[in-house]
């Protein structure tokens, strides 16, 4: 399907002109309408779909003062925030015209125009705002889909904005209440517990325990009997009876962390239970019965594992039938600034280049090391404003942030005009390549005493 052709509305109440760009635009796939006052140009943008205004400065006969075309820009602003508006002016009211760009006002032309420069800039803004459009729906989407998955589950307060870690998200509250296990997978510090208790909330046991176990956190001769109790005597120290993480976990989730560090008599022991729910405390031959949903997670390759002979294939793909990726930090940027955010301190905030080096640092410890960092920060700042300095990051990402203003810096008179020239004094496109907007450029060209086409 062919995308429509973009519409541009002239306004202006000299007919000659309306005719001259309407064939001008028709050679270039432009279609265009032409009303010949503000009430008929603003009675068409209410009722038609309209790409870019073109506007004179002036409407009524012997006015020459341009307030008529000020108070047109105005109330398309008001209606239309985000239309891009060129002004067609003469050289008499050039000031007016600065001053609407300053407001808002994508660009001004002197009458007569020049085809090549007109063309050049309704195409890019044409094309940009077509650009933004489809931004503004996408994040519109996003917002959507979040506030359907807030409102239909129990996220746990997680805090996300990135469709990377949204995809997770839908994909956990989606088998949530399928009596499956679930295996959950991601470099540490991104996340997993979390994830791992987003989907016992929304299980068919949500009401049932919660029970943790990090089995890289255990000698491997005590995994077995913290996974499965153990009897008086079972071993060196075991003065009396102790009830296992299965047992305490009975009509609710076992979220069992570091899976692949679990050894291989556990292994075969817990692949038992996942199949017929019953196991032995060690040094006990009385078989228990358990209904208990296993949610597993790892950083570690267990293919590998598999392919070295240290975890058992049969077990693997009994704790894969529903595999969740996390990513790391790095992979969904989007989530770091909210996160930061969250972890900041009452009445602190960051500010710009903090943030810069936050997105420029690459996260090897993820979601555990950004709250490690802002607790450090939130102790150093001096005052509520947490800087680049008070987040000892490393230097790489100190450096990014100190070339992300670099956008702002101020470009020398010889700078900006060669871009104009390079422009073909088209000032959108010179803005663009300077890193300025282009009310950023008309204020340093006026203050630099650059005349527009110079």
């Amino acid at each position: 399907m062919l995308a429509p052709m973009p519409t541009v509305l002239i306004i202006d109440d000299n007919a000659a002109v309306g005719v001259a760009l309407d064939v001008l635009f028709s050679l270039h796939d432009i279609a265009a309408l032409h009303a010949a006052s503000p009430e008929e140009g603003l009675a068409i943008l209410a009722r038609e779909p309209v790409d870019l205004v073109i506007q004179d400065m002036n409407f009524s006969a012997d006015t020459t003062s341009g307030e008529e075309g000020v108070a047109l820009f105005r109330q398309i602003r008001a209606h239309h925030p985000d239309l891009p508006v060129i002004l067609l002016t003469a050289w008499t009211h050039l000031d007016a015209a600065v001053d609407l760009v300053k407001a808002g006002a994508a660009d001004y032309l002197p009458k007569p125009w020049n085809d090549e420069r007109l063309l050049a800039t309704v195409t890019n803004l044409v094309e940009l705002g077509q650009a933004n459009r489809a931004l503004a729906q996408r994040v519109g989407r996003e917002r959507r889909e979040r506030r359907e998955l807030e409102n239909q589950y129990d996220l746990r307060g997680l805090v996300w904005a990135d469709p990377a870690t949204e995809r997770v998200l839908q994909l956990a509250c989606q088998v949530a209440r399928a009596d499956v296990p679930v295996l959950i997978t991601g470099p540490n510090g991104t996340g997993k517990e979390r994830i791992a208790e987003i989907i016992q909330a929304n299980s068919q046991v949500r009401e049932g325990p919660f029970v943790v176990l990090n089995c890289g956190a255990l000698p491997s001769e005590l995994i077995e009997a913290e996974l499965f109790g153990a009897d008086a005597g079972a071993y060196t120290g075991a003065s009396r009876a102790r009830e296992g993480k299965f047992e305490a976990a009975d009509g609710g989730t076992l979220f069992l962390d570091e899976i692949g560090n679990l050894p291989l008599a556990g292994q075969m022991k817990l692949l038992r239970v996942l199949e017929t729910g019953r196991f032995e405390r060690l040094g006990s031959n009385r078989e228990r019965q358990v209904k208990v949903r296993v949610v597993s997670a790892t950083n570690a390759d267990l293919a590998a594992m598999i392919r070295l002979g240290t975890f058992r294939e049969d077990l693997f793909y009994r704790l894969n039938v529903i595999e969740l990726r996390l990513p790391p930090l790095v992979a969904r940027p989007g989530d770091i600034l909210p996160l930061a955010a969250s972890f900041l301190a009452p009445g602190k905030r960051l500010e710009r280049g903090a943030e810069s080096a936050l997105l420029a640092h690459a996260w090897p410890g993820n979601v555990r090391e950004l709250k490690n960092v802002m607790a450090r920060a939130n102790l150093l700042a001096q005052g509520d404003l947490i800087r680049v300095a008070d987040l000892g990051l490393p230097a790489a990402a100190t450096a990014a942030a100190a070339a992300a203003p670099a956008l702002e810096a101020e470009p020398d008179r010889d700078a900006i005009a060669a871009a104009l020239a390079r422009a073909g004094g088209v000032v959108s496109q010179a803005a663009a390549e300077l890193g300025l907007s282009r009310q950023a450029l008309y204020r340093r060209m006026e203050r630099l005493g650059i005349a527009r086409g110079a």
